[in-house]
């Protein structure tokens, strides 16, 4: 069974989630920040097992709600849970009546986002080292 669950809080399987792909697995030291506390997070789940993570909240630089964290963990990838988590990301948005999404990619998935009809938009720029770019969808 696959389900995405969304929380007010960052849950603890999103917590772990994030350390595992992030923190050990790519190797940033900031994964953890002041938007955790605005933002709803969602957790997709198949079989009761979380699988991956992202949280959306409204950016007032970006004007547009904002998705980040996106991760799916690395026994996991390569099914398509990378695909139903913006999906759901994108239903939540929609839901608080947001008629766009935003991301800071890192390039080397920019690719993905782009097969989901996200556009790169601006230059290249530094996230602890990591090349990321941003990139819009308009629903």
């Amino acid at each position: 069974m696959i389900e995405c669950k969304s929380f007010d809080k960052l849950p603890d399987d999103a917590r772990a989630i994030r350390e595992e792909v992030f923190v050990r697995e790519q190797g940033f030291q900031d994964e953890f920040d002041d938007k955790d506390s605005i933002s709803t997070h969602l957790v997709f789940y198949v079989d009761g097992v979380p699988t991956g993570t992202c949280r959306v909240s409204w950016d007032n630089q970006q004007q547009s709600y904002v998705i980040g964290r996106v991760a799916v963990r690395k026994a996991f990838r390569g099914n398509h849970y990378g695909t139903g988590l913006l999906r759901a990301a994108e239903k939540e948005v929609r839901k608080m009546g947001g008629k766009a999404l935003a991301l800071a990619a890192q390039v080397r998935v920019k690719a993905f986002y782009e097969s989901l009809g996200y556009t790169a938009s601006g230059e290249e720029f530094l996230d602890e080292f990591c090349p990321h770019v941003w990139m819009r969808k308009v629903f």
